[in-house]
């Protein structure tokens, strides 16, 4: 993309990528969310960005786009989790929160940051299920890669995520929903039933497992192009 003469800001959540902070540590959603929040805070008056979420990410994106909606040109969704309002109801949780179930019972790693009798706070895919789980049409190589730097996620935070209609902002951003059609992490049905309740602008769809940035790159790439066109033309 910055080949392409995009300006590119990847930005690290707590507890992910190069931030040192211990996943049990993170206890709620804005403070995981903090470092994109922060971000966009300092983004000068007359500027807007692209925002960007991935899965989880998702979650992200929808909180600050009810926070910086002005901010925000638009909101691509990837695989992503898109709720209006977080984790509230028991629909959201069928819809968003994947369910891996069906590749056994013990496939996690999980931390308990707040003693071996309360709820875990941190979850891992195990090395030997992330493959055929996260990456299983994604060439080799990055999939060997993606596993050496993979960490566990927050899910005690993730699942403090709300939102509430009084936040400003959600309904003048402008979302797109691309759509990876062999994902076993968030389902296409999953997927559909989202985009079904809370209708995006445009839809797109890829041949892609959970991780298109490795399986379908260049395609996906095209496709966020694509969307920001469409947005720049209204």
């Amino acid at each position: 993309m910055e080949n392409s003469g995009y300006k590119v800001s990847c930005i690290d959540l707590k507890s992910g990528g190069i931030d040192p902070s211990d996943a049990n540590s993170i206890l709620s959603f804005d403070d995981y969310n903090q470092p994109l929040l922060d971000f966009l805070s300092a983004l000068p008056e007359n500027e807007q960005v692209i925002l960007v979420g991935h899965s989880a990410g998702g979650l992200s994106v929808t909180q600050a786009s009810h926070k910086f909606g002005k901010r925000i040109r638009l909101a691509v969704y990837v695989a992503a989790t898109m709720l209006k309002l977080g984790y509230w109801t028991p629909q959201d949780v069928k819809d968003g929160v994947p369910d891996l179930s069906g590749f056994g019972d013990d496939i996690y790693e999980l931390g308990f940051g707040l003693g071996s009798d309360q709820p875990p706070t941190s979850a891992l895919i195990k090395k030997e299920f992330q493959r055929k789980i996260i990456y299983q049409i994604s060439p080799q190589e990055d999939s060997t890669l993606a596993a050496m730097l993979l960490r566990p996620g927050p899910i005690q935070a993730l699942q403090t995520a709300r939102f509430t209609d009084d936040d400003d902002g959600v309904d003048v951003v402008p979302r797109v929903y691309i759509r990876t059609v062999h994902d076993h992490v968030v389902k296409p049905g999953q997927q559909e039933a989202m985009i079904k309740r809370w209708p995006p602008k445009n839809v797109y769809v890829l041949d892609s497992d959970h991780s298109p940035f490795f399986s379908s790159p260049f395609l996906l790439f095209g496709l966020i192009v694509k969307a920001v066109a469409s947005v720049e033309s209204m």
